[in-house]
């Protein structure tokens, strides 16, 4: 068995037990059977790998595996995560099949083509986890778009957030003890401390973003029911990928769909929604309509003043 492919076993392995129990020769067939396996030339699989995949997989993605249900030898997944954590372990399961996929066939070059813009900045990922893990202050330059300024900033680093291919670094300024995102891309001279904080924040970040869109200030704001009437084109779109996890649909004609959300309407949300152009409309609330007009108009005299 290949060392570098347990990665696709495991995601294998899920897939099958997420459509039903089954038994080791069940499964045995099934991944000897995948393109993935015969992709890799791999004609074995034995019931010891089995179990040592089933504890990595419980270690790895926190799915709970047992056999003998009802009296019978059919392995199947007995408990998840919750939902918030489930979702990461999915992305995280997803991310790790398309790299054994690379890892596994170095000509992938000529088949798997990925967006040639990448985010800056991604180079301190680790340094500001270890930082959040180990609770110590950080410093850094930060520049800022709007009004074209770098910033000395001393913080004290609690999260990272990605939106839109884009991190953030979630953390409590402690010039003036505010709650603030900082865009890994415009942070410069990253510094860890040696000294940790000692202050103990209890911040609830799956609860704070619960109902964002982005990584705007979310304090200047209530979440509210948005909704939206999209184009059968488009809307089949957004069925297929939600634009957020509050997403729910209220009806379906032959010529559009309608979505609820329940959200924070900020002005990330607003760039989603005029992206889509004359195939999304917002029916409500009054404010955000308001604020899309005024936004479109404000853009339609910029062509006309030209």
């Amino acid at each position: 068995m290949k060392k570098d492919f347990y990665l696709t076993r495991y995601a294998l392995i899920i897939k099958r037990l997420e459509s039903s129990p089954a038994t080791y020769s069940q499964l045995e067939d099934y991944l000897l059977n995948s393109f993935e396996f015969q992709d890799a030339d791999i004609k074995s699989y034995s019931i010891r790998t089995l179990q040592r995949d089933i504890r990595e997989i419980s270690d790895l993605f926190n799915l709970s595996i047992h056999n003998k249900k009802k009296g019978d030898n059919r392995y199947y997944i007995e408990s998840r995560p919750i939902m918030e954590v489930d979702e990461y372990n999915q992305k995280l399961l997803e991310s790790f099949q398309v790299s054994n996929a690379m890892n596994t066939h170095p000509d992938f070059a000529d088949f798997i083509f990925f967006e040639s813009r990448k985010p800056t900045g991604v180079e301190n990922f680790y340094d500001l986890f270890f930082a959040i893990r180990n609770k110590r202050i950080v410093s850094f330059e930060h520049y800022n778009y709007k009004n074209k300024l770098m910033t000395s900033r001393k913080v004290h680093p609690l999260a990272l957030k990605e939106s839109k291919d884009r991190w953030y670094l979630i953390a409590i300024d402690t010039k003036d003890k505010m709650l603030k995102s900082f865009g890994l891309d415009r942070i410069n001279y990253l510094d860890v401390n040696d000294k940790q904080y000692r202050e103990k924040y209890k911040y609830n970040f799956r609860e704070h973003f619960k109902n964002a869109f982005g990584v705007m200030n979310l304090s200047e704001q209530n979440p509210e029911k948005i909704v939206l009437k999209c184009s059968r084109h488009q809307g089949e779109y957004i069925k297929s990928f939600p634009l957020h996890q509050s997403q729910k649909e209220l009806k379906e004609t032959p010529e559009e769909i309608y979505f609820e959300f329940f959200l924070h309407p900020t002005y990330d949300f607003m760039q989603e929604i005029l992206s889509y152009g004359k195939e999304v409309r917002v029916l409500e609330p009054k404010t955000l309509v308001d604020d899309i007009r005024n936004h479109l108009q404000q853009s339609l005299n910029s062509y006309l003043n030209e």
